[in-house]
């Protein structure tokens, strides 16, 4: 279907040109939806951004999503997977501690010293290059919304069937 994430890129931006007129801000979730994002954010003429999420992996078995944590302290869990997995709150403390120093170092990486774009009272898109449980899209969504977007887009893609 895409021959790699700059064609998916592409081929999203189309699907999103209607966008275009809102003067939107594209921010990718990396590191894969960031090569996805740069695309769009061309062919949309708008500026790009990264938002950096991560997944809380429930600790018997990290592919599968517990929930969320995003930048400024913000975090989604799974309620139905918790009960699936019995994972008690100690075990998700040490998973999320892990996975927020990851989240930490990250965002110096990716965002280098530079300040965020301004998302206040804008159309933010945010991309990513597949969405599996959607925990992360989740955890992007409300770090757009307390950064002050006026409307959040949510592109991929790709996604699991049951998604949404």
């Amino acid at each position: 279907m895409f021959t790699d994430r700059a064609d998916a890129g592409r081929q999203l931006a189309a699907r999103l040109e209607y966008l275009r007129p809102s003067d939107p801000v594209v921010v990718g979730l990396p590191r894969g939806g960031v090569p996805v994002a740069f695309e769009v954010a061309g062919a949309l003429h708008a500026p790009l951004d990264v938002i950096v999420v991560r997944k809380l992996g429930a600790p018997m078995d990290p592919e599968v999503a517990m929930g969320a944590i995003g930048e400024d302290g913000v975090r989604v869990l799974n309620d139905d997977v918790l009960r699936q997995v019995g994972v008690r709150a100690a075990a998700l403390s040490t998973v999320e501690q892990r996975e927020r120093a990851q989240l930490e170092a990250r965002e110096t990486l990716f965002r280098g010293g530079r300040e965020r774009v301004a998302l206040q009272g804008r159309v933010v898109i945010i991309v990513d290059d597949g969405i599996a449980t959607g925990a992360t899209a989740r955890v992007a969504c409300q770090v757009a919304r307390r950064l002050g977007a006026r409307r959040v887009v949510v592109a991929a893609p790709g996604y699991a069937g049951d998604t949404f």
